[in-house]
């Protein structure tokens, strides 16, 4: 399926040059986690993990889901949780019009249900804030991909995860209601853009 051409164009632009050997250390353990999923034709389930489901952990699901579709590796299915549930922050959902997602709020509420779409035929992303544990996320054979510090510490154990993989960013949180608050989101999603890149280049369909 193809990704809408203004994702494509965001693809384009992305540096993985900028990947330092040593966070292509921290990258390996997920890009062996795909690999032995694909060898061994096995559905691949990746649910990221962050303290309040808010900014990064949907930032890395929408990227990874989307270059998943991109590398054509199949049966990739991407999740978030938190380990509470907030709400998304309305600024994520921004960064990724920009960057060519087309989105649409489907509930209003204190916690906003989001479909979230990179092409005209898959089925879209559905994004909300919740708990790594609820019911919308997979129970077993998954690969819990801790995308914060602070839920990394805090959640010494993932219930049902086959794999534990800590790849943390820097929350862009810290930049909330200042004049650097677009540029920070933005920088942030090229960043995990740009290294969910990286891991499904590195697999052989």
């Amino acid at each position: 399926m193809s990704i809408f051409k203004s994702i494509e164009k965001s693809i384009a632009s992305l540096d993985v040059e900028s990947i330092d050997a040593t966070r292509k250390e921290i990258l390996q353990p997920l890009v062996t986690y795909l690999e032995d999923k694909v060898k061994a034709n096995q559905e691949i389930r990746l649910n990221f993990i962050c303290t309040h489901n808010s900014r990064r952990s949907h930032l890395s699901q929408v990227w990874a889901q989307t270059m998943a579709n991109h590398f054509s590796i199949r049966n990739v299915f991407c999740y978030s949780g938190g380990t509470e549930a907030t709400a998304l922050f309305p600024m994520v959902t921004e960064t990724l019009k920009n960057a060519g997602f087309k989105i649409q709020k489907i509930a209003e509420a204190s916690n906003p249900i989001y479909s979230i779409k990179y092409t005209d035929n898959a089925h879209p992303i559905i994004g909300f804030s919740k708990k790594l544990e609820a019911d919308f996320n997979p129970k077993s054979e998954f690969a819990a991909i801790m995308t914060c510090s602070q839920a990394d510490g805090g959640c010494p154990f993932i219930a049902g995860a086959e794999k534990r993989i800590p790849i943390t960013f820097e929350d862009p949180k810290a930049f909330d209601n200042t004049p650097l608050q677009a540029e920070k989101y933005k920088e942030r999603s090229l960043q995990i853009a740009t290294e969910m890149f990286y891991v499904f280049s590195q697999i052989q369909s």
